[in-house]
């Protein structure tokens, strides 16, 4: 006598819905922000009744933004757990002590790159160095910290990843970087431009190095490197952010085109074009080692 094929159970309604890739993205998101917003605000709540020197102040401060990022990270694999029921890849220990020194380093030249460049086009004046104790330190290193945790586990980690596992790697590729685009339009400063600039250079660049690995932590040093080196080392305004009390005195001068104005080198064309290199450059890597990933239609 045969027996019977054992039951299974069918999957609730909500289990269904949390299934959809974007809705696991928007989920993962709130996540994310909130484990972040808990941080901000005890640092904000603490911080203000504590009362210690420079030094300290400036060790709370960088352990805060640490800690932050911790709480992305942490966030991040409950994710995983919860609601994709999947195994941490994107930000495993495997390969995140040199993916992120990678990152870091490269992203480092890469805007040195840029700004020597500009430089030799007389974009931009050197005019001496400042003492370090006379500099921002702090503010930007808070800023690359937390800029290149959160944001790339947003727009790489959830938004990229949702995109690709229905309609493929270059269809991923091109929505994550108009929205990464998008969102610095509103910043002081913003000009269509520059949110295309942002676009192309650092939506392709970004999306390629997480494409590269699968992993989170080659992306993260670039952004975060590029931020710090772009704002403290330069004194170059990120993003629109006003301008910086970095490392070495810069003044600007010449073309919106050439310095990218107020908004910063990202909005410059010699950026767009010497990232956007580097950054297909990597896709062409991706490519040979078959890491594009076809649309959901055409995998059957």
């Amino acid at each position: 006598m045969e027996e019977a094929p054992p039951a299974t159970t069918k999957p609730s309604l909500v289990r269904r819905f949390v299934r959809y890739p974007l809705i696991q993205a928007f989920v993962g998101a709130v996540m994310v922000l909130g484990a972040l917003a808990t941080v901000s605000a005890v640092n904000n709540f603490i911080g203000p009744r504590v009362t210690v020197g420079r030094v300290a102040a400036t060790v709370i401060e960088l352990t805060a933004a640490i800690v932050g990022a911790l709480a992305v990270i942490g966030a991040w694999k409950l994710y995983k757990r919860w609601i994709e029921r999947e195994p941490d890849l994107e930000f495993a220990s495997r390969g995140a002590v040199p993916e992120l020194a990678a990152g870091l380093a490269s992203g480092l030249v890469l805007f040195s790159l840029v700004t020597g460049v500009v430089w030799l086009l007389s974009g931009i004046r050197f005019e001496g160095v400042r003492a370090l104790g006379d500099t921002q330190f702090t503010q930007w290193a808070t800023l690359a910290i937390i800029s290149g945790f959160l944001e790339e586990t947003l727009f790489r980690g959830l938004l990229f990843r949702a995109i690709e596992k229905v309609s493929g790697s270059w269809i991923a590729l091109a929505v994550t970087s108009a929205f990464f685009g998008a969102a610095h339009i509103f910043n002081p400063d913003a000009t269509w431009f520059a949110a295309v600039a942002i676009a192309v250079e650092a939506g392709i660049l970004l999306g390629a190095a997480y494409m590269l690995t699968r992993r989170l932590w080659l992306a993260v040093g670039m952004h975060a490197a590029w931020n710090f080196t772009q704002g403290w080392v330069f004194s170059i305004p990120v993003s629109g952010t006003g301008q910086p009390i970095g490392l070495i005195r810069t003044t600007r001068a010449g073309p919106e085109w050439l310095t990218g104005g107020e908004f910063g080198l990202e909005a410059s064309a010699i950026a767009m074009l010497i990232v956007t290199a580097f950054g297909l450059a990597l896709l062409a890597w991706v490519a040979r080692r078959g890491g594009f990933v076809a649309p959901l239609w055409r995998r059957g």
